[in-house]
């Protein structure tokens, strides 16, 4: 079963890395060995339950993972690097700095923790801030409100997959929703929504964080991909409220009311996608 998380992914061309990393890559697309599109979410977490449960715990690999997702458009390649021992650095600092010292030492021994630290201090000297430009990222239990900004409705990809008789439908395999778009239209749209939202909240109102993904774009290529992919929490969902899930359109037209005047409007399709996050985000804590 895969973790309950969504991910937001770039794909740069391979023209956009350095000329020994297009061959990597080119010979990794080539590979009939890579994990494929299909199960590679599933070889990533296999990866990491694997590391997880070694005596003692291996919270970060020691190199850097060689695996990526893919695209092919016409005959273009284009490339979202896993980067899991850089994600698995960032990832481990997030929970130590917000966890209680006493709850984090009974989550892994204090003499593991600050060898992982000293281990990311030392790659971030090393490589300067341009080292932690991340292509893939993930929350858990939820998509925040942010990361429908870049897409529209009609970018849509649901697959349901097939179950057999008697098999709980949010199981079945094959079964996802991604949206992709390109990174033109990302910062277009991510772009426009900061005008509205400042135009008519101001600058000091919450944003949903749309500034800081808008950011995040800014880093790639321009002629990149960028995907959102509902992952593990497509488990979560069944066959009809995965069908009713229209975020990036409610929240579209959200911003669109609120523009125009329209204030009913913007506040109702706004609910709407908080309130249906909400729930899910409750899950975590259900038992």
């Amino acid at each position: 079963m895969l973790p309950y998380a969504a991910y937001l992914r770039v794909y740069e061309p391979l023209t956009a890395f350095s000329e020994s990393e297009r061959k990597v890559w080119a010979d990794y697309a080539d590979s009939n060995d890579r994990p494929r599109r299909a199960n590679a979410l599933q070889a990533e977490h296999g990866e990491s339950v694997r590391r997880l449960l070694g005596a003692p715990p291996e919270l970060v690999p020691s190199q850097e993972s060689p695996n990526a997702y893919l695209r092919r458009v016409e005959d273009r390649l284009y490339v979202c690097p896993w980067q899991t021992r850089l994600r698995s650095w960032l990832a481990f600092s997030k929970l130590r700095g917000s966890t209680p010292a006493k709850l984090m030492d009974r989550i892994v021994s204090k003499t593991i923790a600050d060898q992982t630290a000293d281990d990311f201090d030392r790659y971030k000297r090393a490589g300067g801030s341009s080292a932690l430009r991340t292509h893939i990222r993930t929350t858990a239990w939820h998509v925040p409100p942010s990361w429908f900004v870049p897409f529209d409705g009609n970018e849509r990809w649901l697959v349901l997959g097939s179950s057999t008789p008697g098999q709980d439908v949010t199981t079945t395999t094959g079964r996802n929703l991604i949206y992709v778009t390109s990174m033109a239209q990302a910062r277009r749209r991510a772009a426009r929504a900061l005008q509205v939202l400042r135009r008519h909240l101001g600058d000091t109102s919450p944003n949903f964080d749309v500034e800081d993904v808008a950011r995040w774009l800014e880093e790639f290529h321009p002629h990149s991909l960028v995907e959102l992919d509902y992952g593990g929490l497509v488990h979560l969902m069944n066959d009809d409220a995965l069908q009713a899930d229209q975020s990036v359109a409610e929240l579209s037209a959200a911003l669109t009311g609120l523009d125009t005047g329209q204030e009913e409007l913007a506040y109702a399709m706004y609910q709407r996608v908080i309130l249906r996050w909400k729930s899910m985000q409750l899950l975590e804590s259900a038992n």
